[in-house]
């Protein structure tokens, strides 16, 4: 395992060499491996570990394990330990995503402080199943089912192609100690309840399941690349830019195999969700149009046209996916963050992987509902704004921004339960009201 971790440093993330680096040690046998092995390939690193204070002496005893194992190899350990139920209280979300927030805040303090450069995490290949089998059972597009991302950002997982029975071997060959976190035998959260009932079952399925299936995953990301490539280029060669609109020959598109696929993805970033709409509008006579939120598309002779809707025409607006920032009508800055900053009405966050993309921002309609964060059920909207107190001036112009039928937040005011950041989240979007 030390060579292939070796070769995969060498081929994947050379710049962990010249760098100094911090590990997220908690004193389980996937960050003692990870400690071990970048102790042996002599890279420059210092451990981080955080007492949590939620398992009583379990938690003390795995801070001096973590402690007196940097004094023996002559590794530096930096501590800190948090009041994480306390924390809890004031922070709206569960233990977990509290935990994590304080975790990932004071790896960012770190990072400037100690002058380091990354830090490393011990995720490996099962966490990957299990993130996989969550997104899964949720609904969930290619985006969710392609992987934990190796880097983002200051966070580098570099045992992400390696095994929990690879990583328990090493431990085991090199004589490492390691401690136990009893919480992970709770089957009550989801995670402990794939990983401990439903992925063995998986795995005996076939001897290389869990390499079938990075391989599996991996294929998954580069058919994403490629299906991202080929319609990228595609609309640059049909989309003909005009003074105000979008001019594409049906003939040329008609070129396209498959037709049905190539329409919905070069058409869905402008709103345009129903295959079936698309199609027709090919065959059907000139004059004839669909509409999504923000755009009009027409039939033209032997064209289509695309144009947006004028302010005057419609109050919708698209945001992108990797769109960072938004100026009209409301200025937004939109972020993929590690952790969680403090509540404040200016800000949401949300869970990036439930989310379809283009977002939309509207104003409110009649009929419109949601499911208020940290409430059971649904609520009517203008019965929201009713208990708001909101005058009518307020209402108008109240804007709400929507993952395609469903409110997100209600911006300013309240977030949607259905897109909080939970136990299983893998990228949180930070999306700002600027000043």
């Amino acid at each position: 395992m030390l060579q292939r971790f070796q070769q995969h440093i060498e081929t994947h993330f050379p710049f962990l060499r010249k760098n100094r680096l911090l590990i997220a040690c908690s004193g389980g046998v996937d960050s003692m491996v990870l400690t071990h092995i970048c102790h042996q390939l002599q890279l420059d690193i210092v451990l981080a570990h955080c007492n949590f204070n939620l398992r009583g002496e379990e938690s003390d005893a795995d801070e001096k394990f973590v402690v007196d194992f940097g004094e023996k190899t002559g590794i530096r350990v930096l501590t800190t330990s948090f009041d994480t139920k306390a924390f809890k209280e004031s922070f709206r979300g569960s233990i977990q995503m509290a935990a994590r927030k304080l975790r990932y805040d004071w790896f960012e303090e770190l990072l400037d402080a100690q002058k380091r450069d990354y830090v490393l995490t011990a995720h490996h290949a099962d966490d990957s199943l299990e993130t996989f089998l969550i997104n899964l059972s949720r609904g969930t597009g290619i985006d969710g089912l392609s992987g934990i991302p190796e880097v983002n950002g200051r966070i580098v997982r570099p045992l992400l192609p390696f095994s929990r029975d690879e990583i328990l071997e090493y431990a085991q060959e090199n004589q490492l100690g390691w401690r136990e976190d009893t919480s992970n035998s709770d089957t009550r959260y989801l995670r402990n309840q794939i990983r401990k009932e439903i992925a063995p079952k998986l795995k005996k399925l076939h001897l290389t399941f869990l390499q079938n299936f990075l391989r599996t995953q991996n294929h998954l990301l580069q058919s994403k690349e490629l299906l991202n490539n080929i319609v990228e280029e595609a609309r640059t060669k049909l989309f003909i830019n005009q003074e105000d609109s979008i001019k594409i020959n049906i003939a040329k598109l008609r070129e396209l195999q498959p037709v049905e696929a190539y329409m919905y993805h070069l058409f869905q970033p402008y709103g345009f969700n129903q295959q079936e709409d698309l199609i027709s509008l090919l065959d059907a006579m000139s004059g004839k149009e669909i509409h999504s939120k923000t755009y009009r598309l027409l039939k033209d002779r032997d064209h289509l046209l695309l144009k947006k809707h004028t302010q005057s025409e419609s109050s919708f607006f698209l945001i992108y996916q990797g769109q960072v920032s938004l100026e009209s009508p409301i200025p937004l800055k939109i972020k993929e963050v590690e952790n969680l900053d403090n509540p404040a009405k200016n800000r949401v966050f949300l869970d990036k992987e439930k989310l379809n993309y283009p977002l939309l921002l509207r104003k409110w309609e009649k009929g419109d509902y949601f499911y208020p964060l940290g409430m059971e059920g649904k609520k009517k909207v203008s019965k929201f704004f009713k208990d708001e107190k909101m005058d009518v001036f307020s209402k108008e112009n109240q804007w709400i921004l929507c993952s395609g039928e469903d409110i997100v937040w209600i911006i300013g005011r309240r977030a949607d339960e259905r897109f909080k950041i939970d136990e299983s989240t893998q990228q949180i979007l930070k999306i700002t009201v600027s000043e």
